[in-house]
């Protein structure tokens, strides 16, 4: 007999959520598999709600196995079934299925920005379209009580505006542009600008330090630079003109500097005025690119060295996102789509997937805590939002803060909650049936920075089980296997993808040979994606994810560079060597200490630990620093002197120390016997 990972043993349990049959139905995942069924042989999609759960679950696998049989005939139906715009046909679907080096559509040209912007076209005799005076975007912050609206219409001008303007300035394919923005309308008029031009987009939040974003744009040395003078976030506004005036010093391949006066500050000496720039009454024009050009770059920070610079591509994004959004959440016109995000987090690049398919995004820039801890909740009542996105992390601290959403609040709209950036533990999903709404579908999703999506979530037609995410995504070759490389079921493994998909990074910035990007993805199993999560897939289809499986820290979904910390904590003269470890908990709680190394004489004391915290804050960002800092009299290294991270963790989880390393790798037993100590204290 086996366990299923809830708890639940024998046969399936009773789920805390089913469809109703006929809106299941009605889903654009059956509409669909009914379409693909006709044309490329997808399995027949049923003809009568289903309401019997085991039924359901076999379909959706039915159609699951269809899609990652053969990758190119699933990939050239997402692309006519939502109507891809090609402005040169692709000579062939998949040239090469290979990992590393797929190569998807080649010949094709596209334009990830002609997508976004299609519900804002005008009619075909120059009137305005159907969608023209609909919101595209609303907005809200901490500063403002009513919700800001953009229009496709007047979205579509302000794109449009803003490339020519920089159009007229030399801009164009291959050039970059650096964002230093929150999430406002702005960052998503800017990034549609630069993907209708062909260049490429990367942005950071503006709580990340100087030091942190110049780790990341240096690497780009961008073209132009757009940034606010400060925001607003927990009742507070943050100036950012002394971070701003470093970026523009430090950055000389600038060749434009866009100021966004969010606080109302003037701007600096040859800034570009953002309300200028986008005052023109220009539709935006779409260079065709191929198929394979950068659209952005995104960071995700490895155990050393500089962050990695993610390069995903304009074509590679637009179909992962069509299908994910469309088919994984539902999404459509007459939904609006909110996820808690900044834009130093890929879920702010997926935010804009709503756009792709018609749906009304809703940007919130501000703390998910001010003036309460239900802010997020408050924000999703006020803009009726459909679909309400945020972190395991938040849903949690709801729970123990004791709060009641579907009681106190109007979330009557509120059809999908989905959350991300760390396993839902089964005490969130309770809670959000008990305190959010009965009849809500919990789509918890897991995927990446490194595909901008997700390999597992969330499925419109499927119940949803308590601690589990429904299924595996559509394209998505995922599998968990075992030490030996072999899958299995029921079994925690390691997380792997066994075939490509077009939203897979086209290559890492600064990598030409490409030997970082096959090192990160690639070594453990050579021609099979290793993600790094321990992943569980049960018989019925479901999947739990259990964490990290690498060293790679990863905070509400945000992944950090513990290089980045040992950087900065070894400057200050008392500290001799750091150590710092992220270890997921029971509960859904996430705790990251540091371990530090004093010099000779010095004293971890209050000052010394605020030191340290400060210098995080603010030459990193807030989610750099520790929640606890704790002197040890050594740390442990390989026989090479590298610090050793995994082996660390094993032991704060409570694994015995002779089953978490080899003895006959470290220099110093002595001090793994420490932390061996403190993971059966924290355990007791």
């Amino acid at each position: 007999m086996s366990t299923a990972p809830n708890g639940t043993a024998g046969s399936a349990p009773e789920p805390l959520w089913r469809p109703d049959p006929a809106r299941a139905a009605a889903t654009r995942l059956v509409d669909f598999q009914q379409w693909a069924a006709t044309r490329y042989g997808a399995p027949a999609a049923p003809l009568a709600p289903v309401a019997d759960d085991a039924t359901a679950a076999a379909r959706y696998a039915e159609l699951h196995a269809w899609s990652t049989a053969d990758p190119a005939r699933f990939w050239q139906a997402v692309t006519e079934y939502f109507e891809v715009r090609f402005h040169t046909p692709p000579a062939t679907v998949l040239a090469d299925p290979a990992m590393p080096g797929a190569r998807w559509f080649p010949g094709a040209t596209v334009n990830y920005a002609e997508h976004a912007l299609r519900f804002g076209e005008p009619g075909p005799d120059g009137e305005r379209g159907a969608h023209a005076d609909r919101p595209a975007i609303v907005h809200l912050d901490e500063a403002t009580e009513q919700p800001t609206t953009l229009s496709w219409a007047e979205l579509r001008r302000q794109v449009g505006s803003l490339a020519a303007a920089l159009r007229a300035r030399g801009i164009g394919p291959g050039d970059r542009i650096a964002a230093y923005l929150p999430n406002i309308p702005q960052a998503a008029v800017a990034l549609l600008a630069a993907a209708s031009l062909g260049a490429i987009w990367t942005s950071c939040a503006p709580d990340f330090g100087a030091r942190s974003v110049l780790d990341r744009f240096r690497q780009l040395e961008p073209d132009v630079l757009i940034a606010v003078d400060g925001y607003h976030y927990g009742g507070k506004a943050h100036d950012r003109t002394a971070v701003v005036a470093e970026l523009r010093r430090e950055l000389p391949s600038v060749r434009a500097f866009v100021h966004v006066p969010l606080l109302g500050i003037p701007a600096p000496e040859s800034a570009l005025d953002w309300a200028e720039l986008v005052a023109g009454d220009t539709d935006p024009v779409f260079a065709p690119l191929p198929f394979d050009h950068p659209l952005w770059v995104l960071y995700s920070s490895g155990t050393t060295g500089l962050p990695k610079a993610i390069v995903q591509s304009q074509g590679g994004i637009l179909v992962e996102h069509l299908k994910q959004a469309a088919l994984h959440l539902d999404l459509g016109p007459g939904d609006r789509f909110f996820w808690y995000t900044s834009t130093g987090w890929i879920m702010w690049n997926f935010l804009l997937a709503g756009l792709l398919v018609g749906a009304t995004v809703v940007t919130y820039d501000g703390s998910p805590g001010h003036p309460g801890p239900g802010a997020l909740w408050e924000v999703a009542a006020r803009t009726r939002a459909t679909v309400l996105g945020t972190s395991a992390a938040y849903v949690v601290a709801c729970r123990k803060a004791g709060l009641h959403p579907g009681r106190d609040l109007d979330l009557s709209a509120v059809r999908c909650i989905g959350t991300t950036g760390s396993p839902l533990p089964p005490d969130g999903f309770r809670w959000i049936y008990d305190e959010v709404a009965p009849d809500v579908w919990l789509a918890s999703v897991s995927g990446g920075t490194d595909v901008c999506s997700c390999f597992v979530g969330g499925v419109p037609t499927l119940p949803v089980h308590l601690g589990e995410i429904q299924a595996r995504c559509l394209g998505a070759a995922v599998e968990s296997w075992d030490v030996h490389g072999e899958p299995h079921t029921d079994q925690v493994g390691e997380l792997v993808v066994t075939k490509p998909i077009p939203s897979m990074p086209i290559g890492f910035w600064n990598d030409p040979d490409g030997q970082r990007y096959h090192d990160s993805y690639f070594d453990t199993y050579p021609g099979t994606w290793r993600h790094g999560d321990w992943i569980t897939l049960t018989a019925r289809g479901t999947v739990v994810i259990h964490g990290r499986s690498d060293s790679t820290l990863n905070r509400q979904g945000v992944r950090m560079g513990s290089a980045d910390i040992y950087e900065v904590v070894e400057r200050l003269p008392e500290i001799r060597e750091s150590l710092v470890i992220g270890l997921e908990e029971d509960g859904g709680g996430y705790w990251m200490p540091l371990f530090v190394v004093l010099a000779p004489g010095a004293e971890l004391d209050d000052a010394l630990r605020g030191r340290i915290r400060d210098q995080l804050r603010e030459q990193l960002s807030p989610r750099h620093v520790p929640d606890e800092v704790i002197a040890v009299a050594g740390l442990p290294h390989t026989l090479t002197g590298k610090r050793i991270e995994v082996p660390v963790k094993r032991l704060l989880a409570g694994t015995p120390l002779a089953q978490a390393v080899n003895p006959g790798s470290i220099d110093n037993l002595d001090h793994l016997w420490f932390f061996e100590q403190l993971g059966r204290e924290r355990r007791s």
